[in-house]
């Protein structure tokens, strides 16, 4: 480790005919393992920051809580790498549902494992949250201009909870899944209602990702990159708004148009 100095890792550029050796700055990726009463539940690789926010909100998304105060202590050992909860209810190894795994930065987990939780905690959403074009351009810019961490080593993804006239706080992660949860989990530290919220994020928006914004109760995921699918078909189910490509000017409205309310009325989809 050597090449990683404070300055960051000597790396060779080339543009052109041009080269040269210079310091990047290289995002940090760091594997925490939760122990749910005293048991190993899995273990996420994540950026260092907001592990508390990142640790409620990974278990609400898994349906082991549903409120913060459910939890009876949180420790996070950073040096270590473990983060050791105790609920007020304890919770045996048995009621996982699945043995301890290990979760990447990138891949979030299977289909399989998602399946036996969604049922319990993906609702469908009720948000009268009304938002217009130019706002959802704002806040996709105002997302990515905030993210200091991406705009020095491109690694990281972002995700925000906003409202239409702004956005309110911004978590960052390697893992789009994990940038996701430390939202979910700071909003339940908080207790932030999701009434009238939206989540701005930086991510593709596969169905991992919908049901997670399900589970939020967020009426409205604004990305700047693609959809899947299977998302848009579970958006339009659970009543979630759904923007894609949202990029300079443009952007893509997928399901439940009605809460952009300057469109064309030829144009409403729902």
């Amino acid at each position: 480790m050597d090449k990683l100095e404070k300055a960051g890792w000597k790396t060779i550029k080339i543009k052109g005919l041009h080269q040269e050796s210079v310091p990047e700055a290289i995002t940090t990726e760091f594997p925490l393992t939760l122990m749910l009463d005293g048991h190993e539940f899995a273990t996420i690789v994540c950026s260092p920051s907001e592990l508390e926010d990142l640790t409620i909100g990974f278990l609400a998304s898994e349906g082991i809580i549903r409120k913060a105060d459910e939890i009876k202590e949180l420790q996070v050992d950073m040096y270590t790498g473990f983060a050791h909860i105790s609920l007020h209810q304890p919770v045996q190894p048995q009621q996982f549902d699945h043995s301890s795994r290990f979760i990447g930065s990138c891949c979030g987990k299977s289909r399989q494992f998602y399946f036996k939780s969604d049922a319990r905690v993906a609702k469908t959403v009720t948000s009268k949250l009304e938002i217009k074009v130019s706002e959802c351009i704002m806040l996709m810019e105002d997302l990515l201009d905030s993210s200091l961490e991406f705009q020095k080593t491109g690694g990281v993804h972002s995700a925000a909870l906003a409202t239409s006239d702004g956005l309110l706080y911004t978590r960052s992660d390697i893992g789009r899944h994990n940038a996701l949860d430390k939202v979910f989990g700071s909003m339940l530290r908080g207790r932030i209602s999701a009434k009238e919220k939206l989540v701005v994020f930086s991510g593709r928006i596969s169905s991992e990702v919908l049901l997670k914004i399900s589970k939020m109760g967020i009426g409205l995921i604004l990305s700047k990159s693609a959809v899947t699918d299977l998302a848009v078909q579970l958006a339009n189910d659970l009543g979630i708004t759904v923007i894609g490509f949202t990029r300079g000017d443009r952007m893509n409205i997928y399901t439940h148009s009605h809460r952009v309310v300057d469109l064309h009325p030829d144009l409403q989809t729902d």
